[in-house]
């Protein structure tokens, strides 16, 4: 065995260690280090050098309590949790998470994801997550408020724009971040717009950041299907999740001539042939905050399919942009089977180790998260740039530079799949692209 293959196999069998039940971060960190045995062996000073010991740990994990009190008068206490895991391009970077699932291996796994994410976009982020399991969802107005108050009172002695960075994630949206910028206002007296982004546009914010991360997904789409004798024009879309994501990938691709005829929640699917009617479902899911059977319903002449898996939809593309590990082996063979050409993450890491296996072994296009979904945080750090100025961009610029962005990510992924005999493997030419730059950063700086 190499001294490479044994510094990967090292670092694997450490992560296992130290994270016993950590599922998910150590499926995010066996992702990334299986495919970067052509660039260590290539560049034995990443070994001498410990980076992969080193880029496996957080920098630093907060946790901490954060109670609240309800419309009813009784006090609950929920965990909060940032972890920042990587500073070596610039403060950490990454959203917030408010969702009954999210405990320490979920924002580990995350916060990894985005140290990787980040130095694709080449805007000198580092990487980092954070969250709670508090769930907004049937919460009133006052009780999250009064939530997003007690969370900021701890995180704001963690974070600021040169710092720590926060953002959204799923379950916070607009009405989160304003809260939870103006108690950052409150308890440190300052006007400090960079240090939390996704604010509204009134307030800081930047043009076209809801719509960022399903617009660059999109955008990479296109160059993936650049040099095939595929495009979008006329391409038949199935989406997963029904929230930002999905919902601005669906009216981008539709924009750019693709038919979306579904999308889900977590109860079911809307199959609509004529193609989704997206100003209805974004009044039904953004306004009125609504199931998305409520769609079907409105519509008509169309069928929600309660309990079913949207992956049964026939389709030519596919976009899973919900959650983590919701589209596994058997969803990517039915895929397959289905005539299904390209599958690119709009989540992060929505598909499972098998189901990548799968989409490898058909031949199926495959645009991993880490470059497919960073459009969001690239306008993040647009907004950043916005803020240091004492600047707002209209849209058509921010969504000029998004643009531009994806389409670098998806050169530098396909051109770093080339140059180490991976030639169309866009996750391996991403992972190896992220990683040597962060890599450099940390030689660079020392044993820190």
């Amino acid at each position: 065995m190499s001294d490479a293959d044994a510094a990967l196999h090292e670092a694997l069998d450490t992560v296992v260690r130290r994270n016993p039940g950590q599922a998910l971060f150590r499926q995010a960190v066996h992702e990334v280090l299986e495919s970067l045995a052509p660039v260590v062996k290539q560049h034995p000073e990443y070994v001498e050098g410990g980076i992969l010991k080193r880029i496996i740990e957080p920098e630093r994990v907060v946790s901490f309590r954060v109670p609240w009190v309800d419309d009813n008068g009784v006090i609950q206490v929920q965990r909060g949790c940032r972890v920042q895991f990587s500073s070596d391009l610039g403060p950490y970077k990454g959203g917030l998470r408010f969702h009954k699932s999210v405990d320490e291996d979920t924002l580990k796994f995350l916060g990894f994801e985005q140290i990787f994410k980040n130095a694709l976009t080449g805007l000198g982020l580092g990487g980092g997550k954070g969250g709670s399991d508090f769930d907004p969802h049937g919460k009133s107005d006052g009780e999250v408020m009064r939530f997003c108050q007690s969370f900021m009172a701890e995180l704001a002695h963690h974070i600021g724009q040169d710092l720590d960075v926060p953002a959204g994630d799923i379950g916070v949206g607009g009405r989160e971040i304003g809260y939870l910028y103006g108690q950052y206002r409150k308890i440190t007296g300052r006007n400090e717009a960079g240090v939390i982004t996704g604010k509204g546009v009134g307030y800081g914010g930047s043009w076209a950041r809801t719509e960022a991360t399903g617009y660059g997904l999109v955008y990479f789409v296109r160059e993936m299907l650049q040099d095939t004798k595929y495009s979008l024009e006329g391409a038949r879309v199935v989406v997963s999740g029904s929230g930002n994501v999905a919902l601005y990938a669906a009216k981008k691709a539709s924009q750019l001539g693709a038919t979306v005829v579904a999308c889900s929640d977590s109860q079911g699917y809307v199959l609509d042939e004529d193609g989704l009617d997206l100003d209805l479902l974004s009044e039904i899911k953004d306004v009125r905050r609504e199931r998305l059977s409520a769609y079907a319903e409105e519509r008509g002449n169309c069928t929600y399919f309660h309990g079913k898996n949207v992956w049964e939809v026939d389709c030519d593309i596919a976009l899973p942009c919900a959650t983590q590990n919701e589209l596994d082996g058997d969803d990517a063979r039915r895929l397959a089977d289905n005539g299904c050409r390209l599958i690119a993450e709009g989540a992060n890491m929505p598909c499972t180790e098998e189901a990548v296996e799968v989409i490898h072994e058909r031949g199926i296009l495959f645009g991993p998260a880490k470059a497919a979904n960073a459009g969001g945080v690239a306008t993040s750090g647009l907004e950043m740039r916005q803020n240091a100025g004492r600047l707002q961009w209209d849209f058509e610029r921010v969504d000029s530079e998004l643009d531009r962005i994806m389409t670098n990510i998806h050169a530098t992924a396909a051109a770093t799949a080339d140059e180490y005999g991976v030639p169309g493997d866009l996750a391996a030419g991403a992972n190896i692209a992220a990683f040597r730059r962060v890599a450099d950063a940390m030689l660079a700086q020392g044993v820190i």
